[in-house]
C-alpha cells in the first residue's frame, strides 16, 4: 500500500512538472509571436518595417535630421570598411598567386616584399 501511495505521488508530481513545462513552452511561444509583431527596430528587416518603427518614436523634424546624419555617417563608415576588406582580400590573393607563380611560400613572398620596401 505504501508503494502505491509513493507511486501515486510521483505521478502527481510528474503531471505538475509536465503542466509547468507546457505552460512555459506556451509562454515562450507567445513571447516569440509577439516579438515578431512588435515595432522593434531589431526585428525590422525591410524599409516598411523600419519606417513603422521610426514613426513609433514620434521624433520631431530636428531629431529625425540628426538621426539621418548619424545613419549617413554610419553607412559611409561601413562602406569604407567593406572596401578595405575587399582590398585586403585582393592583396592576399595577389600574394598567393605570386607564391604559386614562383613556387615559393606565402611567407617568403612577404619577406621579399618587406626587404624591397626597406630599400
Amino acid at each position: 500500500m505504501h508503494k502505491a501511495i509513493l507511486t501515486l505521488n510521483k505521478v502527481k508530481q510528474m503531471s505538475k512538472d509536465i503542466d509547468l513545462q507546457t505552460a512555459m513552452i506556451a509562454a515562450l511561444d507567445e513571447y516569440g509571436y509577439e516579438k515578431k509583431l512588435s515595432t522593434d527596430l531589431e526585428q525590422a528587416r525591410n524599409k516598411q518595417q523600419m519606417s513603422k518603427y521610426l514613426k513609433s518614436l514620434d521624433y520631431s523634424l530636428r531629431r529625425l535630421l540628426i538621426l539621418q546624419e548619424a545613419v549617413n555617417d554610419l553607412v559611409e563608415e561601413e562602406k569604407r570598411f567593406q572596401a578595405q576588406q575587399e582590398n585586403i582580400q585582393t592583396y592576399k590573393t595577389k600574394i598567393i598567386n605570386l607564391s604559386r607563380q614562383y613556387n615559393t611560400s606565402y611567407q617568403e613572398i612577404l619577406e621579399i616584399m618587406a626587404r624591397q620596401g626597406q630599400k
